[in-house]
């Protein structure tokens, strides 16, 4: 397992000179409580009272989450809510389950996670569902161009109790995987550094005939197509050398991924235009899930809802306050300091765009891959249902201001 430089003021040394002692996980775990800078002693301290808090008696379930490229350090950027779900899981069944934590790419990568979930090489796992639909298609479900508005949007298709019937039933029934929560961004372009003195982009036919990195998603292809971007699939490990070696003029993905991936030293401009899900989520085996017994997943239910809450608050406050996803932007983020550009694209050009790609305007782009994911979902029109939950509630609506609620409790 590979620590990237610090965490902290702890070097890469000294943690594993903890976590040599007291565990990785526990170490981990430790580590995810610090919100700033700590010191090797006081990692250690915290580390001896998470490994004697999650010792104190023998665990009957030991599950490993497989969580691709995410340590502590990388989750106060981006907030996916997966070591605040395994500590609060841990401590909601009074440590009959615990959870291994292995980040950092050591036991699978954002486009492998789902596949050795399935595999039993992992119990659970934590990747963009867009990566994660080469293993697992259904998960394209979420991936219509313009069917989510907003990020408030996306929160509130999370929460709804139409939510199980649309996307967590069908996905573990197709893939044997059961969906427990995600943050939500919306992507647009992240275009590198061949574009640092380049006019800030305010449209998209100014980006018509770039070459752009695509995800594993099926259905952000058509999208990109569409709209001229030439979707060029590149791993996500690979996509920083890409950009940096300007083989692509940029990526489509979410800003906090590129702060979280340190990939913003090679990203000139953020241009906004939320054209699809950017939904980092955190899923587990079905079949382990039913192994738990009733109270125990009743447990894993909670604390994923626990989970789903702090990501919707803590990740709006970091997208501005250490991101950098705002215009203008505050001074000490991450992409003020690394000099990346918010390329805001307004209303009616964003329309410009849904027109030129979305199922409402282009639905024979949309025909083949919408019946198939129809037919996964036993008949159902998923776009189109979607599509109302997520315009159930105003576009106005601040992504921190969603209700939450218990989804499965309908």
């Amino acid at each position: 397992m590979t620590i990237n430089n610090r965490i902290g003021g702890v070097s890469r040394r000294d943690f594993f000179k903890v976590a040599g002692t007291y565990g990785m996980s526990s170490t981990l775990l430790a580590a995810g409580t610090f919100g700033g800078a700590m010191t090797a002693a006081n990692l250690a301290a915290a580390a001896e009272s998470t490994y004697e808090r999650r010792f104190a008696k023998e665990a009957k379930f030991t599950l490993k989450f497989g969580a691709a490229g995410f340590n502590p350090r990388n989750l106060l950027i981006e907030r996916a809510g997966c070591l605040e779900f395994a500590r609060d899981l841990e401590s909601r069944t009074d440590g009959e389950i615990r959870v291994e934590f292995i980040g950092d790419n050591a036991i699978c990568g954002q486009g492998s996670c789902a596949e050795k979930t399935q595999q039993g090489i992992v119990d659970m796992y934590a990747a963009s569902t867009q990566n994660s639909a080469g293993a697992a298609p259904y998960l394209n479900v979420l991936d219509y161009a313009y069917m989510f508005p907003t990020r408030a949007s996306q929160y509130h298709f999370l929460y709804s109790p139409d939510s199980q019937r649309i996307l967590r039933d069908p996905y573990e029934k197709n893939h044997g995987l059961k969906f427990l929560f995600s943050h939500c961004e919306l992507r647009g372009i992240q275009l590198g550094l061949k574009w640092k003195d380049k006019e800030t982009v305010t449209s998209v036919e100014q980006l018509a005939g770039t070459k752009n990195r695509v995800t594993g998603t099926q259905l952000g292809r058509i999208a990109m197509e569409a709209l001229n971007l030439n979707p060029v699939p590149i791993a996500w490990e690979e996509t920083l050398d890409g950009l940096k070696q300007g083989l692509i003029d940029g990526a489509e993905t979410w800003a906090s991924a590129v702060a979280y991936a340190n990939m913003s030293p090679v990203v000139s401009q953020c241009v906004d235009l939320e054209f699809f899900c950017g939904t980092e989520h955190t899923a587990m085996s079905a079949a382990v899930f039913d192994s738990l017994g009733g109270e125990l997943q009743d447990a894993v239910n909670e604390s994923a809802y626990l989970a789903q809450v702090h990501v919707q608050a803590a990740n709006e406050a970091a997208l501005v306050k250490t991101v950098g996803y705002s215009t203008p932007q505050l001074p000490d983020t991450i992409f003020a300091k690394d000099g990346v550009r918010m390329a805001t694209i307004s209303a009616e050009e964003k329309r410009k765009a849904e027109e030129m790609c979305s199922p409402e305007f282009q639905p024979q782009l949309w025909n083949e891959w919408r019946e198939r994911i129809n037919g996964w979902a036993g008949g159902i029109d998923t776009y189109q249902e979607i599509y109302d939950i997520a315009r159930q509630i105003p576009v106005e609506t601040l992504p921190e201001n969603v209700e939450p609620r218990r989804w499965w409790k309908g």
